[in-house]
């Protein structure tokens, strides 16, 4: 429809829109300082809120730690201090009492008797080894007798080289005679022994 045929008077709405005016003329233009704040309070804010979360992550990890170690002394101590009350009683309640001395009523075990030295000991030799006797009697000598005689003779009834002697009371100087010249054949004969210690040595024997 043309302008010249339009039927209605002209008013304001008829006005074509001037493009080049200014629009939303309601709104205030924004200002340099409205267009930043929002930044600066970025820049701001977020460095405080990470230092204070920071902050109270530092804080909470040294109570936690100091929490832990309590309880870890707490634990250490207690099991040190039972172990010391368990020790203490231990020893205390189960120690056994002293022993008693020995009273003077108690027997005492007879000493041994000793090996009569000078005991008289004859040396037989009829193993028909020259210088037999003579070697035997040496040890003996050797051996702390003082009255010992070396002679030759024939053995007669005697099977193994044997130590005779004529009393029971002379049974541990025979002892200690065979030990000395390795004879396991102790035998009390005073027929063979006589009033002393007789060795017959046999054939066989090594001495």
């Amino acid at each position: 429809m043309s302008k010249a045929s339009y039927p209605h008077p002209t008013d304001e709405f008829d006005a074509a829109d001037d493009h080049d005016g200014p629009r939303g003329v309601h709104r205030s233009p924004r200002t340099t300082w409205s267009k930043l704040w929002p930044f600066l309070v970025v820049l701001v804010a977020f460095p405080a809120l990470a230092y204070g979360l920071v902050t109270w992550i530092s804080n909470s990890d040294t109570g936690l730690s100091g929490a832990i170690s309590g309880l870890g002394a707490t634990g250490t101590t207690e099991p040190t201090g039972g172990s010391t009350d368990v020790a203490t009683g231990g020893a205390t309640d189960t120690a056994a009492p002293p022993a008693a001395a020995p009273t003077s009523d108690a027997p005492v075990a007879p000493a041994a008797p000793a090996a009569d030295l000078t005991t008289p000991v004859g040396v037989l030799n009829a193993a028909n080894v020259s210088g037999l006797a003579a070697t035997q009697s040496k040890k003996l000598e050797a051996g702390g007798f003082t009255k010992v005689t070396a002679t030759n003779g024939t053995g007669a009834g005697v099977k193994t080289t044997t130590v005779f002697y004529a009393t029971e009371a002379q049974k541990v100087t025979a002892d200690a005679v065979a030990q000395l010249l390795g004879i396991t054949t102790v035998t009390m004969s005073p027929t063979q022994a006589k009033s002393g210690i007789t060795v017959v040595l046999l054939p066989g024997f090594k001495g």
